[in-house]
């Protein structure tokens, strides 16, 4: 039976675990291969996750990176090409949650890893992987923010601040791809009992929540050749009819 990303190719950021993890399977269950990419703290997780994706039938390249290297995501860019010359997927999936409090509280050096982790290494892999997209017969780019931005929530600033830059950056890019024909959208997840969301909010039944798995096929259908969405926020819980607590 045909698979809807047969021979496609797609990088995706924060791979070894939570979202990231359950997306990568869900793509290689679809037909592609996939580069996934993570700290390189988390190398046994991405093996994990390589015999996984091998165990599909699909290949798997492994990139243990800190995308606060923004280099090396300049380096990756120019060995896709030489390896392949083109990229079909790209998901922006990596982030951190930063500090929860005040925003005269966060640290300096939190502030900056939160601007460089979910802002510039999107921004970087942009500037990166759009000429390899552009190779693709139907380039996709998809990114994750989060319901905290727009919000103004105390204590959630950092975090706030940095997905609201990131949607700025990502609906700046799919006007921009217009002409190209690479699709850009963006995914909110919601609540997802994720290690992200256990550490955001300790008390709360991850039982309660969808797992990472439940989200990874919108994940699917928006690097499917077949979506034409571009430009466009997609909230989970409204894809999957889940109505929020």
């Amino acid at each position: 039976m045909s698979k809807p990303l047969q021979g496609r190719r797609a990088l995706v950021t924060g791979a070894s675990r939570g979202i990231g993890k359950a997306v990568a399977l869900a793509l290689a269950d679809a037909g592609a291969d996939v580069i996934a990419v993570a700290r390189a703290r988390s190398q046994g997780a991405l093996e994990d996750l390589d015999d996984q994706i091998r165990a599909k039938g699909q290949s798997c390249t492994l990139v243990p990176m800190d995308l606060k290297d923004f280099d090396a995501i300049d380096r990756l860019g120019g060995a896709i090409f030489e390896r392949w010359g083109k990229l079909d997927i790209l998901v922006g999936n990596a982030g951190v949650l930063g500090t929860i409090s005040p925003l005269g509280h966060i640290g300096v050096k939190d502030w900056a890893e939160l601007m460089d982790v979910n802002v510039t290494a999107n921004w970087r892999l942009i500037r990166s992987m759009d000429p390899l997209l552009k190779q693709s017969d139907a380039g996709r780019a998809i990114f994750v923010t989060s319901g905290a931005a727009g919000k103004h929530k105390q204590h959630w600033g950092g975090y706030a601040v940095s997905k609201a830059a990131l949607e700025e950056l990502v609906l700046t890019y799919a006007a921009e791809s217009k002409i190209s024909g690479v699709k850009v959208n963006m995914v909110d997840p919601g609540p997802i009992a994720t290690h992200m969301r256990a550490k955001a909010v300790p008390g709360e039944d991850p039982a309660s929540l969808p797992k990472p798995a439940d989200i990874a096929p919108l994940f699917v259908e928006l690097a499917s050749p077949t979506c034409e969405k571009s430009g466009e926020r997609i909230s989970f819980y409204d894809w999957a009819g889940i109505k929020r607590a």
